[in-house]
């Protein structure tokens, strides 16, 4: 497990994944052997994954590469004028901000944060997690899109989870908890409460969500969010059993549609719940289910002698073919998660939420 850790390190750091400007790209396309276009977001989970890497292997240039990182965030992606954090810096998405991404990215600055002590890093974060609760909220929801400068909410399409309010931004809210420790201002642990709550109130609803079996899969990544969003209230019976439930529901999703399409990251995400569930007290660890898990994900690591792939994972399959998206977000996971599954079988239950990246 450890030099697949290493090899993953190595994917970040020598892919070029990440480009000169330190943000990183959303995925590396293998076939046509090019990036697709930095994104912020994906920038944010780049940053939380290479402080977790140096924590584990100080000294290979991971800290390094996360700072330059968050120097992208706070001075190309965040808009001082506006108060606001672009979804991309070029093109058309540079006209767009996101909610969920604002807390992806707010989670990541944090993680540089608590390494440097950057004044800069901590300040943007606590000015981008602003813009999530006053520009995105409307009374009711909190808007899953706005457009710039404006900030006009983008129109909701109920058709695509990714438009729409849902119990998948709840991982987003986990920011503004983090911001409460840190500042120790219950208004933030508010904001939490508040988007816990109506994720509770409207997970039920949110799978299958569709008729099509195959959109399920990308419906259960964006459920294993919430899930994952669950952990800081975890010692409220509500909560508990909407993560022990969801660890289910998950589960046969996954086997129900995976003969036709399988993401890597929703099999990370499921592996990384369980042993939280387990080591919370909430559901007694399913080792079979856990033994499973981890083997799969080995399977989405790539061993091509290719610098631009060779450590990575794959973003998924369908038919067993491999589709060729090399991703940083679904290597991140699967590492992390293949890590935390090595610790367990060590003895090591120590699980802290603000590390998940």
């Amino acid at each position: 497990m450890i030099q697949r850790n290493a090899d993953c390190g190595e994917w970040f750091q020598m892919s070029g994944i990440q480009e000169q400007n330190g943000g990183v790209a959303r995925y590396h396309f293998s076939e046509r052997k090019q990036n697709a276009p930095v994104s912020s977001e994906i920038t944010g989970y780049f940053a939380s994954m290479l402080v977790a890497l140096h924590k584990q292997q100080p000294g290979n240039g991971y800290f390094e590469s996360a700072l330059k990182a968050t120097k992208f965030l706070v001075h190309e992606a965040w808009d001082e004028q506006l108060s606001a954090m672009a979804f991309e810096t070029e093109g058309d998405g540079s006209k767009f901000s996101y909610f969920f991404d604002n807390g992806i990215i707010v989670r990541g600055l944090l993680s540089v944060w608590r390494e440097s002590r950057s004044p800069e890093l901590l300040s943007t974060a606590f000015q981008c997690a602003e813009s999530m609760s006053r520009d995105f909220f409307d009374g009711q929801d909190f808007n899953p899109i706005i457009e710039l400068p404006t900030k006009i909410p983008l129109a909701v399409d109920k058709a695509r989870w990714s438009r729409s309010p849902g119990c998948y931004q709840l991982k987003a809210a986990l920011a503004w908890y983090e911001l409460g420790q840190i500042a120790k201002q219950d208004c933030y642990f508010e904001l939490y409460k508040t988007l816990l709550r109506s994720s509770l109130d409207a997970h039920d609803s949110f799978l299958p969500g569709c008729d099509a079996e195959i959109p399920v899969m990308d419906r259960l990544h964006a459920y294993c969010y919430f899930l994952e969003g669950l952990l800081p209230a975890i010692h409220d019976p509500e909560c508990a059993n909407a993560l022990a439930m969801g660890i289910r529901r998950t589960k046969d999703f996954v086997n129900a549609i995976s003969p036709q399409f399988l993401r890597s990251d929703v099999v990370a995400q499921l592996l990384r719940v369980r042993l939280f569930a387990d080591a919370f007290g909430v559901l007694p660890l399913d080792e079979n289910a856990a033994v499973e898990e981890a083997a799969i994900l080995q399977t989405f690591q790539a061993e091509d002698p290719d610098q631009q792939l060779k450590g990575g994972f794959w973003f998924g399959k369908k038919q067993n073919e491999m589709l060729p998206f090399m991703n940083p977000v679904s290597t991140a996971f699967c590492c992390q998660a293949l890590q935390m599954w090595a610790q367990y079988r060590q003895g090591d239950r120590r699980l802290q939420w603000q590390q998940l990246v």
